[in-house]
Order: structure tokens, then C-alpha cells, then sequence
């Protein structure tokens, strides 16, 4: 096989060597076709799929993909089980009882031949694991030569978020939309049949009687419905929050599948940002496209990448939503740094009034991350009391302090 990069001339045992998947299932696939076995582009990439998709661990499961995917007939598997001996070690024919191949001799490049390095995206490359100190994977190893590497997103989800680039993050969308943001359930004033029920239903009932001439055998009992409570995201646009401000919103939009408003349940999840100025962008998130979605949280708020002045913003919010009701038994959720340029004592007042209305207030701080962090800049102290919880959200691996505090109940 051909090399597509530099590779060291002596690698130590424990040196990584880095295989692009789909030139080795390409070239196994070419020399499968002038064999006589019809694998043709598609089935190639059916194959590299199959790799992608089940990361064989042994040299016997790497077998059951390509036989299930390259091969069509029982004629094929005789000259199919020689190739890939050839292609990927002659140790194979020993490593699975019963089989019947014979030894492989200068067909394909022999088991000690580096591999390539890769010439596509990291996404579908593969590393060599399985050599012993002289570069040869050890007699007997049925472990597969190589497995699949984690994709760029699966790289990125470890990084601060502070760390990456708009690209970069716009790669963990996909990752992103796998979370679940819930929040704990409220019981409504709407009723559900449940035989488990307290109240008795008259109604369901009487309609039961009806089939046995009027006698009421069974009782039929309702329940109230539990609904999700109302997310409430208050978001630090301002300078030392910006990069942090993009990737959560961007979290809530992705969770959350088609916006904001689409959370489950009716309640829905109201989005606001913050830095000079309160600005309410729920409509705008709702609306936009994963590509947009962050342009047009900016554009709506004008005090983007701007100052911080949390109590102000947090007085605005009560006095105009968060009193009139919107904040009552909701899960209300403050990214922010707690950098305060305003009055920390307003903040402190302000935090004690929205405790009193909503049902949990989470904290997400990124300065947090540091075991040695202490609550001592001004405005961050003055809120802390009122926290339920405050957790660090600094990259896509600690998203789940973040959503296993949004759904602890109070």
C-alpha cells in the first residue's frame, strides 16, 4: 500500500501508527475486484462504514464486516479469505479455527510492511495497536491491526470552550444535539385517568357502567398531569463570557432540536442575555438554523462582547418577567463569570428575590473548573447563597454537571 505521509523508520512499541480506513478498505477493495470478486466503490464504502460503525476489536470481527459487506456468494469466500490474509497478516488463517486457506505467499505486501499514515479527515483514520517491540504484530494476536480513532467532534468535546474556534465548535452541533436538557416535573391543574389516582372521575365512571346495565363494578380514579417546568436561561454576553456565551447557547439550541421553544412539554425555555442590558432572544433562537443561530443571538443583542452589570440585569428580569410569572416554579440558569462592574449589593438583593420565586437556580461559572476556585470577586459572592448549585460547564465533557443539575429536583 501506498504511503500518504512520513512515518518514523524504527517506531518504538508503544508509537502509535496512524492508518486512513478508507485507503486500506479501497485498495483491499481493488484487489478483491481484480480477483474476480465484484467489489465495486459502493461496496467499499459500505465496508468502511461498517468499520466506523461496529470498531472491530479482533481480526475476526474486521472478517464478519467485510464478508458481510464485499462479499456476494459462496464462490467469493475462498479467494475473499486469501486477500485478506494477505491484506492484513498471515497470522489470520491461524487465529480462526476450522479455516481452510492456504499460506499466503506474495500476494499483497507481506504483514511486516508499515502501514499509511493518514490523507483524509482524522475522522475516518485508525490506529495500529497491536505490534510488538520490533514493529510486527506478535504471532497469535487475533486483535485487529487496527481501530477506529475518535472523531474530530469526540477530540474537540474535551477542549475549553474558550479554546475553540467558531468551525470547531460549530463540530460539536452533532454531538451536542445527542443531550438531553430536562427539567424536574410540577404537577398541573389538568387531570389524567390513573387507577393509582386519589380522586375518584364521575365521569369515566358512569361510562363504565353503562356496559354492566348501570352497576358501577370498577371505580375509575384520575391523577393530575406532571409537566416539565419552565428553563429559564439568563446568559453573560459580555467580553470574559463570549466564547462560553456561544457554545452554550448553542447547547440549548441543539438539545433542545428545533430551538428553544420545541423543549418538552408546553412550558418551553425562555432565553435571555446579558451584559450592559437585558435582551430577550427566544424568538430568535427559535427561528434560526445551527449556522445562524450564534449570529443572530449577536445581533439581537446589541451589548454583545460588552460590560457586566449582573444585579441591574437581574432587577430588569424580576421587574418585567420574573415577578409578573414567569419566574414562579421555574429552573432558572445563570451563565456568568460573576465579574461585576455594578453594585454587588444589588446583585445580592436581586438573587434573593429570584430565589424566592423560582424553583432552582443553577449557576454555570467556568472559573469554577479550578479546584482551588473561591467565591471572592464581589459579585460572585454576593450570589452564591442563593445558588442550589453552581457548576464550571468549561467544555462539552462537563456538560453533564450541568444538565444532572438542571434535572435534580428541589
Amino acid at each position: 500500500m501506498t504511503e500518504t505521509g512520513p512515518l518514523t523508520a524504527d517506531p518504538g512499541p508503544d508509537d502509535p501508527v496512524t492508518v486512513d480506513v478508507a485507503a486500506v478498505t479501497a485498495e483491499f477493495g481493488a484487489a478483491l475486484h481484480e480477483a474476480g470478486v465484484p467489489a465495486d466503490p459502493g461496496r467499499c464504502e459500505r465496508f468502511a462504514r461498517a468499520v466506523a460503525v461496529m470498531r472491530p476489536r479482533t481480526l475476526r470481527e474486521l472478517h464478519a464486516c467485510g464478508l458481510a459487506t464485499l462479499v456476494s456468494g459462496p464462490e467469493q469466500i475462498e479467494v475473499y479469505d486469501r486477500l485478506f490474509a494477505a491484506a492484513f497478516g498471515a497470522r489470520w488463517p491461524a487465529a480462526l479455527p476450522g479455516a481452510t486457506v492456504p499460506p499466503v505467499t506474495g500476494a499483497g505486501p507481506p504483514p511486516q510492511a508499515a502501514p499509511p499514515t493518514p490523507a483524509g479527515a482524522p475522522a475516518r483514520g485508525a490506529v495500529l495497536d497491536t505490534r510488538s517491540g520490533d514493529g510486527h504484530a506478535p504471532e497469535g494476536d487475533d486483535r485487529v491491526p487496527w481501530r477506529t480513532m475518535a472523531t474530530a467532534a469526540e477530540r474537540l468535546s474535551g477542549r475549553d470552550f474558550a479554546d475553540l474556534s467558531v468551525a470547531e465548535l460549530l463540530l460539536l452541533a452533532d454531538l451536542m444535539r445527542r443531550r438531553v436538557i430536562s427539567t424536574p416535573p410540577r404537577r398541573s391543574r389538568r387531570q389524567r385517568p390513573a387507577p393509582s389516582g386519589r380522586r375518584p372521575d364521575l365521569r369515566a365512571t358512569l361510562r363504565q357502567a353503562r356496559r354492566t346495565d348501570g352497576e358501577p363494578l370498577r371505580i375509575a380514579h384520575r391523577a393530575p398531569r406532571l409537566r416539565p417546568r419552565r428553563l429559564i436561561v439568563l446568559c453573560d454576553i459580555s467580553a470574559s463570557m463570549e466564547p462560553y456565551a456561544r457554545a452554550l447557547l448553542q447547547l440549548l439550541y441543539c438539545a433542545s432540536q428545533k430551538g428553544p421553544e420545541a423543549q418538552a412539554g408546553r412550558a418551553g425555555t425562555e432565553v435571555f442575555t446579558f451584559a450592559t442590558r437585558l435582551t430577550r432572544i427566544t424568538g430568535e433562537l427559535a427561528t434560526a438554523r445551527p449556522d445562524t443561530v450564534l449570529a443572530r443571538a449577536g445581533a439581537a443583542a446589541p451589548d454583545w462582547s460588552g460590560g457586566t452589570r449582573i444585579g441591574a440585569s437581574v432587577k430588569e428580569f424580576n421587574d418585567r418577567y420574573g415577578a409578573p410569572g414567569l419566574a414562579r416554579g421555574a429552573v432558572v440558569l445563570i451563565i456568568s463569570d460573576g465579574w461585576e462592574t455594578g453594585d454587588a449589593t444589588e446583585l445580592g438583593q436581586q438573587m434573593a428575590r429570584l430565589h424566592r420565586l423560582a424553583y432552582r437556580i443553577i449557576w454555570a461559572n467556568p472559573r469554577t473548573k479550578s479546584p482551588r476556585y473561591q467565591p471572592k470577586v464581589s459579585g460572585m459572592a454576593a450570589a452564591w447563597p442563593y445558588c442550589d448549585a453552581v457548576v464550571s460547564a468549561h467544555s462539552l465533557d462537563a456538560i453533564g454537571d450541568l444538565i444532572a443539575a438542571l434535572a435534580q429536583p428541589a
